[in-house]
């Protein structure tokens, strides 16, 4: 599906929305009192593929750790922002790249003027991030529980607010935990908002159901063409994050490139270690550039058949394989070599 048109917003260096790259986003889990660790984490997810780096700022540690992780990494540092809005003005003076607040809990208008006017002379967006647990009380008195209207209503009203002040840098997020609610939110955001949509699953759980929820939750509202960064929330070290966003962005077909890996469940006519295989081919290829589809198959009578479509791969057999491209065979190797072969083509491709 055609992806939705939005604005453009500069986060740092990285461009949001419009028809740019979807970006890849994570937050940082240490204390903020730890520099040296959170500087080594942040390198982490840098170098696994993450886009933006968010940061908690609960006080003055959280403010300190702004200018080394900027001196450390190339990724834009975003400040996420509870109940004091004066820490958003600081963490604009230490020189943030984009300021994220929950404006049920920043504070009355004032506040929000406040940090809206900052971060209009230093041209840095602000997230609106509406979460279904922190909801208005008036707006959840008139839904009686947190519906995707009353989250939509709630990110009505503030964009309202910083529209008022001719400030368009504006991101949205109308996360919950509920993987429906969060669709519908977002469904209905992408009709009624012109701004980037931030698409994440709030509390999304450990790393096995977590990546479930947010693969249904992302990966669906992708596939729709909504969407322009995103965040996979782990109990779990941020840096599984990424690969799973990674991952997510392929199967919805949101990806700006790599290898996409298909491989059959195996059944009783494989006669090759097939999952071996296919976890070897997959680590072999993860931080491969190419746009390539490439299959793993169990058996040399289905495998070019069923992998027609992939621009190369390989089927095993009884201590043999095959290695094909759009289902027609180049060559028949032993299997202890199978592996080997596929990589050698591929660095020719």
């Amino acid at each position: 599906m055609e992806r939705q048109k939005t604005r453009v917003v500069q986060v740092g260096g990285v461009p949001m929305g419009g028809e740019h790259p979807i970006p890849v986003q994570s937050m940082l889990s240490l204390p903020p009192e730890d520099v040296e660790g959170n500087i080594a984490q942040a390198r982490a997810l840098e170098r696994a593929g993450c886009e933006i780096i968010r940061i908690a700022v609960p006080g003055r540690a959280g403010l300190d750790l702004i200018r080394p992780l900027k001196g450390a990494v190339s990724c834009p540092i975003v400040a996420d922002i509870h109940f004091d809005y004066r820490l958003a003005l600081a963490a604009l003076e230490e020189g943030i790249d984009k300021i994220r607040i929950n404006p049920g809990n920043i504070g009355d208008r004032e506040r929000v003027r406040q940090v809206v006017l900052a971060c209009k002379a230093r041209r840095v967006p602000i997230r609106i991030g509406v979460n279904a647990g922190s909801l208005e009380r008036e707006i959840l008195e008139r839904y009686g529980h947190p519906t995707p209207q009353a989250m939509v209503e709630s990110a009505r009203y503030h964009v309202g607010l910083l529209e008022e002040l001719d400030f368009h840098d504006i991101v949205i997020s109308l996360k919950s935990s509920d993987v429906k609610t969060m669709l519908d939110a977002y469904r209905l955001a992408a009709q009624t908002f012109d701004y980037p949509l931030h698409l994440g699953v709030t509390e999304a759980g450990t790393a096995r159901m977590g990546l479930i929820k947010s693969a249904i939750g992302i990966g669906s509202l992708l596939a729709d063409g909504i969407g322009d960064t995103i965040r996979v929330s782990l109990t779990a070290d941020p840096v599984e994050e990424i690969p799973a966003a990674l991952d997510i962005l392929k199967a919805a077909g949101r990806s700006r490139g790599g290898v996409t890996i298909v491989s059959c469940p195996t059944c009783g006519r494989t006669r090759i270690n097939l999952i071996g295989l296919a976890n070897q081919v997959e680590e072999a290829l993860r931080d491969c550039p190419k746009p390539l589809k490439v299959a793993v198959m169990g058996c040399i009578v289905n495998g070019p058949g069923e992998a027609r479509e992939a621009d190369i791969g390989i089927a095993g057999g009884n201590g043999e394989g095959i290695l094909f491209q759009h289902g027609e065979v180049l060559c028949k190797v032993p299997e202890s070599r199978l592996v080997e072969t596929l990589l050698s083509y591929i660095d020719k491709m």
